[in-house]
């Protein structure tokens, strides 16, 4: 789907009134017994309520012209076969046959609520399990492909994140000189990374800590809504928390271990670490400024639009850049040297 489609399609969430709501939800035979209480997610709008079978549920309605309905569909069939496998993942429940519905313009699905915690971050114990989680996961995303879901590649995240951070009003005069004269640089260094060297497989694609729920001991996969084509190291470089160089090895040191266990792990993509964390950066501060029209991204994010981000985000790119040039994070280094 191009920009233009978006940019043309898009509108707001205003409509979606809890009126519309409970009538949608009512179409495909979910009656909510409790009010809706919105979760934080602004991508989409997500409400969590109680049905009249005394069960707790999430309804959620997708952004408009952001995914085809066949990439959403493929999204959901993914999470089913990671459930027909027992990997721990929430899958949208069928209804009517279906798991993709619309009403009144808006295409909505609705899944189990599942309760939880997130897990701590640099805790070794945990990563390891994590890593077991994730190569179960992965055990499964490589006995298939995506047909519709998008590829992670630097044109989406970088070259097209470039244009429209050019294209916003919100980055300061003042800061636009030093703003640019990083940034260019840094993604030059990133168009230079060649993906298409590693294995491409089938991946949660936004996997980080926010996005796993523990209890009762059960560590479960939540929101799908990034899934993607891409090298494994993508659902897993987002466990690494921290700037010290040994303390990160020993993360990836369990987080692998744990991995092994499921999936091979190809040592190579650690080379892709600081790049993958490089094509997030950028990403993350176009989609917000891709967004701001939405007066949830306003309210939710209302540092976008201050000096003081912007003048952050300058040191962010240089802290960026200068990681390129390091050494790329090994499994076996030697830290005598």
């Amino acid at each position: 789907m191009s920009k233009a489609l978006d940019a043309a399609t898009d509108f707001s969430f205003a409509g979606l009134t809890p009126d519309l709501i409970a009538n949608a939800l009512a179409s495909v035979g979910v009656d909510p017994a409790s009010g809706l209480l919105a979760l934080n997610s602004y991508e989409n709008r997500v409400y969590q309520f109680v049905a009249d079978d005394r069960c707790r549920y999430v309804a959620k309605f997708y952004r408009p012209a952001r995914w085809s309905d066949a990439q959403i569909l493929e999204e959901h069939a993914f999470t089913a076969e990671l459930l027909a496998e027992d990997v721990p993942a929430v899958a949208p429940l069928v209804l009517d046959g279906q798991t993709l519905h619309t009403f009144q313009g808006y295409r909505f699905s609705v899944f189990p609520s599942v309760g939880g915690r997130a897990v701590e971050p640099g805790d070794l114990d945990h990563l390891e399990r994590i890593g077991r989680q994730i190569g179960r996961l992965h055990a499964v995303a490589q006995q298939g492909q995506f047909t519709y879901r998008k590829q992670l590649n630097a044109q989406d995240f970088v070259a097209d994140s470039l244009d429209t951070l050019r294209a916003t009003p919100l980055i300061p005069d003042n800061l636009q000189q030093a703003f640019w004269a990083i940034l260019e640089p840094l993604a030059e260094q990133l168009y230079s990374v060649d993906l298409s060297k590693f294995a491409q497989q089938r991946l949660h694609g936004d996997c980080h800590l926010g996005n796993m729920l523990l209890r009762d001991d059960l560590l479960t996969f939540v929101d799908f809504d990034d899934a993607m084509t891409g090298p494994a190291i993508q659902d897993l470089w987002m466990m690494l928390a921290g700037d010290d160089r040994q303390q990160r090895w020993q993360q990836l040191d369990a987080l692998v271990s744990g991995y092994e266990e499921f999936c091979e792990f190809d040592e190579r993509e650690t080379v892709l670490i600081e790049p993958l964390r490089g094509f997030r950066i950028i990403h993350y501060m176009a989609w917000l400024a891709r967004r701001w029209q939405d007066a949830a991204f306003q309210r939710a994010f209302p540092w976008f639009a201050e000096q003081r981000y912007w003048e952050q985000q300058v040191l962010v790119l240089k802290e960026q850049f200068a990681a390129l040039q390091e050494a790329p994070l090994e499994l076996r280094p030697n830290f005598n040297c």
